[in-house]
């Protein structure tokens, strides 16, 4: 009748489970200009008043002034070196080998460092290039290469282990609100730089697209496509970061006129506007100007930023994105095994005769003690107590029993 009984190394057994959970990121929270948080990064001289920029933003699932409010997700842009964006805005490079951009293009060396660092990060070198579909690391251009990247980098509190294959979702407007029968040059242009839009919308996804790659530096990597068509990919989804990357030319008509204000838009008048506009106003500072790569070289993050969560996403209470996460959790089982005639008294201190003797409960026809055991004691070597499980009822133990509790222990 022992007090403590040892634990076989038979008897210790380990287990790996998979808990998912569903989390939808809501319009609002994307557009909203309460729920995305900006940062004081990038600050530029001058005769004017200066630009001021992040070089990404928070997107928040409330108002990020209070104090319940959660971070969901970073989001921000990159543009690969060597494209032809950036060559043709290029004027050149210093001795030091950094790219030299004219008066304006803003903020063109922190969109090149962007790209590079996330390359670094989610590819395993700065020198590789994103792509979609996704073939494996390359450091030469096709007509795969994302050159123009949107990243969007999901928190920990919401990612947990990973994101689930086969779950991503995201729905966004590609065309901007812009009057198509006003073209360059009417009288009655309609801006669409900051105007939500409702045109265009398109679902971008992983699910049915079943090429998952396993090998790479950060673990797993897919492939984001269309709702409509598997076949056309927009982007890559690497599931063990949380991180989403989406070719801008892909997911948003990016040779799209771009028309309307932006602060880091400047013209010689310093009149913040951006074409296509009427041919006799002046204050245009670029009458054809384009998405891409017009409005992505010559706006701050911040502005670009703006229009595409608050254009884009539109303002709402629907799911703007949704996927499943994962928690991996490591268990270690413990099986502890009562043979007939064991731990049939109670072990309670307190559960004593008057002379300081154990007291037995007993049968009265067979005259066999017995008990029920509602608590079990895992201990080390040195008796000391590690854990304590109790069970969810009292479970009788007689001589005739033969008794296995499982013991789980989650990590």
């Amino acid at each position: 009748m022992p007090t403590f009984k040892a634990i076989n190394r038979g008897d210790i057994q380990t287990s790996t489970s998979v808990l998912t959970q569903l989390v939808d990121v809501i319009q609002e929270d994307i557009s909203g200009s309460d729920t995305r948080r900006a940062y004081e990064h990038f600050v530029t001289g001058g005769l004017g008043p200066g630009v001021t920029s992040s070089l990404y933003q928070t997107v928040y699932d409330q108002d990020f002034s209070l104090e319940s409010a959660n971070e969901i997700a970073d989001i921000t842009i990159g543009i690969r070196p060597e494209c032809d964006t950036i060559s043709d805005a290029s004027i050149g490079t210093d001795a030091s080998g950094k790219v030299i951009f004219p008066s304006n293009i803003l903020m063109g060396r922190e969109k090149i460092n962007i790209y590079k660092q996330m390359a670094q990060t989610l590819l395993g070198g700065q020198d590789y290039i994103f792509e979609a579909p996704f073939n494996g690391l390359t450091e030469t251009a096709g007509s795969n290469s994302i050159d123009h990247a949107f990243f969007i980098c999901f928190k920990r509190l919401f990612v947990r282990d990973g994101l689930k294959r086969q779950t991503f979702a995201m729905q966004m407007h590609q065309s901007a609100s812009f009057n198509a029968a006003n073209p360059p040059g009417a009288s009655d242009i309609q801006t669409n730089v900051n105007s939500t839009s409702e045109n265009g919308l398109a679902v971008f996804t992983d699910i049915g697209i079943s090429t998952t790659y396993t090998n790479g530096p950060t673990g797993r990597i897919g492939n984001i496509g269309r709702s409509s068509n598997a076949n056309d990919n927009v982007g890559t989804i690497f599931y063990d970061q949380g991180v989403i990357v989406l070719d801008l030319e892909k997911v948003m008509s990016g040779s799209e006129f771009a028309s309307g204000s932006f602060d880091s838009v400047l013209n010689s008048e310093g009149k913040s506007y951006v074409g296509p506009g009427p041919s006799s106003e002046s204050s245009w500072t670029n009458s054809n100007a384009a998405f891409i790569p017009d409005l992505i070289m010559s706006a701050s993050i911040d502005d670009f930023l703006d229009h595409v969560s608050s254009c884009r996403f539109s303002s709402g209470s629907l799911a703007a994105t949704s996927f499943q996460n994962t928690t991996q959790i490591s268990s270690t089982l413990a099986f502890c095994r009562v043979s007939p005639g064991e731990f049939n008294y109670s072990s309670n201190p307190t559960y004593a005769g008057t002379d300081g003797s154990i007291r037995t409960v007993t049968d009265l026809e067979t005259e066999s003690p017995y008990s029920f055991i509602t608590t079990i004691g895992l201990y080390d070597a040195s008796d000391n107590l590690l854990a304590v499980a109790k069970t969810s009822r009292p479970i009788q133990n007689t001589h005739e029993s033969d008794l296995t509790f499982r013991i789980r222990l989650d990590f």
